[in-house]
């Protein structure tokens, strides 16, 4: 009996030992790579560098943003998901890739649910719908009303299929019960520079990209898809203020590892992104964008992985009514 329990603990011992490595405890020894899957000057790229920026100071080494850009985000994303997962590659996530991407990519070769270590969620960037400026709707209950009668009239502009802007408005445009035309662009820059010529009609799209254009009168925001109004954009009513509650999306931005990395390092990075967010000048830089940033529950990695199941769940059936797929 002395020689089992001997050989159990042992084992054990040996079990434990494996689970507790000198790179997870050094961690991290060099600079990390954010890889982030979209080009930069984007909206995830400039939150990824505010978050990367702080974080580099409370690990000791540089965070290195790297953009892999490509079918809606998942090109990099998958690339990131195949790295050895030992803290060293991570990436920056969205509504997007790990929401939408498996209604819209039948061949994906990721799963948001199971292939990834959960970091944290780094801040929230609400949606609002815009149109151009003289478009005959003052207020979204207009805008619905003359959607609906206009239908073969009236345009939405998004940035590619599989884009926030896509997805958000194919979600707009299912609760409003209309089928307009949807003109694609190579990217939100596109969109806007439309908009703002008022070759376009409408688009949904993320806060961070809208906030100059709209504070300078180039093109109208009907609402805002949040609980609450934007300290931002005060004088933008939200989707339930304005008449459409049941419209309510953001278009998250949240850190994730390869499914496998040691949980120290897991622990090691969300407690450095925690502190990014405890940080003031972090803070209001992200505030200043219109971001959301989330409260203390909303930033480990549980509550990451249960937004990720709930978003995936969301999407799947909004998008696969629309017939939604990306090429």
């Amino acid at each position: 009996m002395k020689r089992r329990s001997l050989v159990i603990a042992l084992a054990s011992a040996a079990a434990l030992f494996a689970t507790w490595t000198p790179a997870a405890a050094d961690y991290p020894e060099r600079p990390i790579t954010m890889i982030v899957p979209f080009a930069a000057g984007g909206p995830t790229d400039i939150v990824a560098r505010i978050a990367g920026e702080y974080m580099a100071k409370s690990l000791g080494q540089a965070v290195v943003v790297e953009n892999v850009a490509g079918a809606g985000g998942t090109t990099g994303i998958t690339r990131a998901s195949q790295a050895k997962p030992d803290g060293y590659v991570i990436m920056m996530g969205h509504m997007g890739t790990h929401g939408a991407a498996p209604a819209l990519y039948p061949a994906l070769k990721y799963d948001p649910t199971k292939d990834f270590a959960p970091i944290g969620l780094v801040a929230g960037t609400p949606i609002l719908i815009v149109t151009r400026k003289d478009f005959p709707a003052q207020n979204l209950k207009d805008f619905v009303d003359y959607v609906k009668a206009n239908q073969n009239k009236v345009n939405e502009a998004h940035a590619g299929v599989g884009s926030v802007s896509f997805t958000t408005c194919t979600l707009l445009q299912s609760q409003m019960g209309t089928k307009t035309a949807r003109v694609a662009y190579r990217g939100t820059g596109p969109v806007l520079n439309d908009l703002v010529a008022g070759q376009v009609d409408f688009a949904c799209d993320q806060i961070v990209n809208l906030v100059s254009q709209i504070q300078a009168g180039s093109i109208k925001a009907l609402a805002i898809a949040t609980a609450t109004r934007s300290d931002v954009l005060k004088d933008v009513p939200t989707t339930k203020e304005a008449g459409l509650p049941e419209f309510q999306v953001s278009a998250w931005n949240a850190i994730f590892a390869p499914k496998g990395t040691p949980a120290a390092v897991v622990a090691k990075l969300n407690a450095a992104l925690v502190a990014a967010l405890d940080d003031e000048n972090t803070r209001r830089r992200l505030l200043e964008l219109g971001s959301v940033i989330p409260d203390k529950a909303g930033r480990t990695p549980e509550a990451l992985q249960a937004l990720v199941e709930s978003e995936v769940a969301r999407w799947t059936p909004v998008l696969k009514a629309a017939g939604a797929v990306a090429n």
